[in-house]
């Protein structure tokens, strides 16, 4: 059982808990190795019980992803660690933000004034510009009040990450269902969150800081939040919050670059006007596919990889011995120590793509792809023949 004044990984002294659930908990603490002490936030997640793989995965994924946002309305990773206390939790710390939560700011009756939502929706689209341009693409799943921070610099900041997805729904792939009810739109609860879900769901924050009311207990027409009843603002802004929660996701804004420049230029069009056109936004510079091949840090989970290479590698799989040499995976090496062989085979057809990426520089994604089509084909024609020789052999010679 975790109390006040405990001290965890030799480290963080926990003085104040601040939520817990199924598992869960998050305590504000003191970090005794900074000088001078440092408040920070330690989440804790108790892994068995009500705990399982999928919430472990979804955790250590946030505490992935924090290693690699800079972002000054973020807070900051600042470590990791796994303790066994009778039962096994797991530690992510990051930076602490003094202030409150926007939900907390609700529950004491405050409403938010116009001016003051459009100054706290600019701030979080400016964010998610900056998340949605990672690549891959980072998804924040779970905007809402309580994980908005009004900060005592007065400004916003964007935490718990614990829903997070770190690329857009793909056809054919498969993520484990998150978000809030009320905040999260329908393709999300579908498992297909796109950037625009985000956007829907800060919409949908909105409508709770004018009205007071969360969205859920909101009434719906057509699966629409009716809200304009029960605010008193412009009716530029009620068009461009509707617009921000079209239910549809084709005619919401696709980008919150989209939504930031409507919302500057005061540009906003319900569902029976014509669509925001080119010319009327600031259009967002592409983001150019960097080619960080070659860049080493083989188990550094951090470095991103492009989704196109990701899966399975046959050739690996079936060439373990053979393949390192080419791809420069010298890890792969232990698939020569009959000992280990088999292990490393598996290891090198599940991570072998991703190695192989960080290992070697490649001139392009193209190049890599046809590359390891090259050691798919020669482990079908040569692999899987030597590996039913070998078998043969092995079992003549134990007969």
């Amino acid at each position: 059982m975790l109390q006040a004044e405990q001290i965890l990984h030799d480290r963080y002294q926990l003085k104040e808990k601040l939520g817990q659930n199924a598992g869960r908990q998050t305590w504000l603490a003191e970090d005794l190795h900074s000088n001078p002490t440092e408040s920070v936030i330690v989440k804790l997640l108790a892994f068995g019980g009500e705990v399982q793989w999928d919430d472990l995965k979804l955790f250590e994924r946030e505490v992935q992803i924090l290693k690699q946002l800079d972002h000054p309305r973020i807070p900051k990773y600042r470590d990791y660690f796994s303790i066994d206390e009778r039962t096994l939790w797991f530690g992510l710390v990051y930076e602490y933000i003094p202030g409150v939560s926007l939900r907390e700011v609700l529950n004491q009756g405050k409403r938010f004034s116009e001016k003051q939502v459009r100054q706290i929706a600019a701030n979080i689209l400016k964010i998610l510009i900056y998340l949605h341009e990672l690549n891959p693409p980072i998804l924040h799943r779970d905007i809402k009040p309580s994980n908005l921070i009004l900060a005592e610099d007065k400004k916003v900041y964007l935490v718990d990450f614990g829903a997070v997805q770190d690329r857009a729904a793909r056809e054919g792939a498969t993520f484990t269902v998150v978000g809030t009810y009320g905040y999260a739109p329908m393709e999300q609860f579908g498992g297909r969150a796109v950037p625009s879900s985000d956007v829907y769901a800060l919409g949908a924050t909105l409508i709770h800081l004018l009205t007071g009311t969360a969205p859920a207990d909101l009434p719906q027409k057509n699966l629409r939040i009716s809200f304009k009843d029960k605010v008193s603002i412009s009716p530029s802004l009620v068009r461009w919050i509707e617009k921000l929660t079209e239910p549809d996701v084709e005619q919401r804004f696709n980008t919150a670059y989209q939504a930031l420049s409507a919302l500057e230029s005061g540009i906003a069009n319900n569902s029976n006007n014509t669509t925001i056109t080119s010319s009327q936004l600031i259009r967002p510079t592409p983001v150019a596919f960097v080619n960080n091949s070659g860049c080493g840090g083989v188990f550094d989970s951090s470095i991103p990889v492009p989704d196109e290479i990701k899966g399975w590698n046959w050739g690996a799989f079936l060439m373990p011995y053979l393949w390192p040499f080419t791809n420069k995976v010298w890890i792969g090496l232990f698939a020569l120590v009959p000992q280990v062989g088999w292990l490393m085979a598996i290891m090198l057809g599940n991570k072998g793509n991703e190695w192989a990426w960080k290992s070697r520089k490649w001139r392009s994604i193209e190049q890599f792809k046809a590359h390891q089509r090259g050691w798919t084909i020669a482990g079908l024609f040569i692999g899987i023949p030597m590996a039913w020789i070998y078998i043969g052999l092995l079992a003549s010679f134990l007969d």
